[in-house]
C-alpha cells in the first residue's frame, strides 16, 4: 500500500515537472531541478523523501499561474498532485 502511494506521488510530480517545463514559468528552474533529482532519487531507491515538499511547491506554483491563466492548467493535475501529497502525508 504505501508503495502504491509513494509511485502515485512520484508520478503525480512527474505531471507537474512536465507541466512547469512546457509552461515555462519564470523563476522555476531550481524547483524543476529539485524535483527532477527527487524523481530520479525515487526511481533509483525508491526513497520519498522530497516529494512531497517539492510536489508541493509545485503544487503551489501550478495553482499561483492557473489563477492568473485559467485554461493553461488543467484541475484535475492540481487535484491528484494535491492528494497524492495528502495521501503521502497521512501515511507517513
Amino acid at each position: 500500500m504505501t508503495n502504491e502511494i509513494n509511485d502515485k506521488l512520484r508520478n503525480e510530480c512527474q505531471n507537474a515537472l512536465d507541466t512547469l517545463k512546457k509552461l515555462n514559468i519564470s523563476d522555476t528552474a531550481e524547483l524543476q531541478a529539485k524535483l527532477e533529482w527527487c524523481i530520479g532519487s525515487y526511481d533509483f531507491d525508491k526513497n520519498p523523501t522530497g516529494l512531497s515538499a517539492f510536489g508541493g511547491m509545485a503544487l503551489r506554483t501550478l495553482k499561483q499561474y492557473k489563477e492568473l491563466n485559467p485554461r493553461k492548467v488543467a484541475k484535475k493535475l492540481i487535484d491528484e498532485l494535491d492528494a497524492a501529497i495528502r495521501k503521502f502525508e497521512t501515511t507517513h
